[in-house]
């Protein structure tokens, strides 16, 4: 059994194509891989940025959260500042009316009497020197 010998030209032509099938092979591997890369980090990015997003947003509920529960506690505060000053100053009102009142009230009957026995005291001076 002999070995066959191939004529050059067929030789060169089975060894071009095998160099042409692994540069496609590799150049294929590498546009697959490039494609992998590329898909995995748009992926990653988006896995990124979801994630990015998600936080802020609870940090932005949590502080619009606070600012709206400080807004409603002032407001809740003063309401009850307004009302309590609004009945501190009618009970204080009213305590100062009534001694007023009273004030007034004794002045007026000081007056009243003080007329009054005059009056008698002239009824009677008269009938005396009659």
């Amino acid at each position: 059994m002999g070995m066959t010998v191939f004529p050059a030209s067929k030789v060169q032509g089975f060894y071009s194509k095998i160099m042409t099938d692994r540069q496609t092979g590799r150049q294929t591997d590498r546009q697959t891989d490039r494609q992998t890369d590329r898909q995995t980090d748009r992926q990653t990015d988006r896995q990124t940025d979801r994630q990015t997003d998600r936080q802020t947003d609870r940090q932005t509920d949590r502080q619009t959260d606070r600012q709206t529960d400080r807004q409603t506690d002032r407001q809740t505060d003063r309401q009850t500042d307004r009302q309590t000053d609004r009945q501190t100053d009618r009970q204080t009102d009213r305590q100062t009316d009534r001694q007023t009142d009273r004030q007034t009230d004794r002045q007026t009957d000081r007056q009243t009497d003080r007329q009054t026995d005059r009056q008698t005291d002239r009824q009677t001076d008269r009938q005396t020197d009659k």
